[in-house]
Parts: C-alpha cells; sequence; structure tokens
C-alpha cells in the first residue's frame, strides 16, 4: 500500500481512493475528420508502454473527483511527482533529476505568451 498525493486536496491519500487513465498528455488530433483510419486507431487505442519515467492520468474517484498527472517511474513504481491538470511535469526521460523551479517558471511564462499570441486580434 502506499500513498497518493492530491494536487487538488493537498493531502496524501490511500491508494484506494485514487484510479489510474492511462498515458498523459495526449493530444486529441486538431481535425478528426481529416484522420485517416489507421492516425484516428492510432490516437485511440495506442499507448507508450515506456520502461523508467511515464507520465500518466489518475483520477481522485473517492475524494475530490479531480483528475490529474502523476509523473512515475515505471521500473522502480516510485511516484516522483503530482501536478495539477495543465501543468508541466518537472520530471522526464529528458531531465531525470528534474527541471529547476527557474526553468518551469520560465517554460510557463513562455506557454501563456504563446497562448495570448495565438488569440485572435492580439498583436506582438
Amino acid at each position: 500500500m502506499f500513498y497518493i498525493h492530491c494536487p487538488y486536496c493537498d493531502e496524501y491519500r490511500d491508494e484506494e481512493e485514487f484510479a489510474p487513465k492511462g498515458q498523459a498528455h495526449i493530444a486529441r488530433p486538431e481535425d478528426p475528420e481529416s484522420c485517416t483510419d489507421e492516425q484516428w486507431g492510432a490516437y485511440l487505442f495506442f499507448r507508450d508502454n515506456p520502461r523508467g519515467i511515464h507520465h500518466e492520468l489518475w483520477v481522485h474517484a473517492i475524494g475530490c473527483r479531480k483528475f490529474f498527472n502523476i509523473t512515475r517511474n515505471s521500473a522502480s513504481y516510485e511516484i516522483l511527482e503530482t501536478y495539477r491538470m495543465g501543468e508541466q511535469p518537472r520530471f522526464s526521460a529528458e531531465h531525470p533529476e528534474g527541471k529547476s523551479a527557474e526553468t518551469v517558471a520560465a517554460e510557463k511564462v513562455a506557454a501563456e505568451a504563446g497562448m495570448v499570441a495565438g488569440q485572435e486580434g492580439v498583436k506582438a
């Protein structure tokens, strides 16, 4: 038995309160109508199953019922972090030691700037 940190409740709760929902950070095709059957099937059914650091979608089913992400090492079962939907992970296969807080903050600012710049009517 282990405990999982819910980033919304900000508490460590028993694993039985949570349910895994598969791989995290899967982008839905922007135009599903233009996808081939093979592309749509790959989006719906095929998931990565790496040995090592992996990002997963979980739900606090018997708690706040909110979805969040977990970065887990699939070889050791170690949970490296939990984070809210829309946030970026600190740990990844490219950064197994985790990114610094400054790097995460800079990426967040750049992502928000990109979102604002992508809105109609906004000029740089």
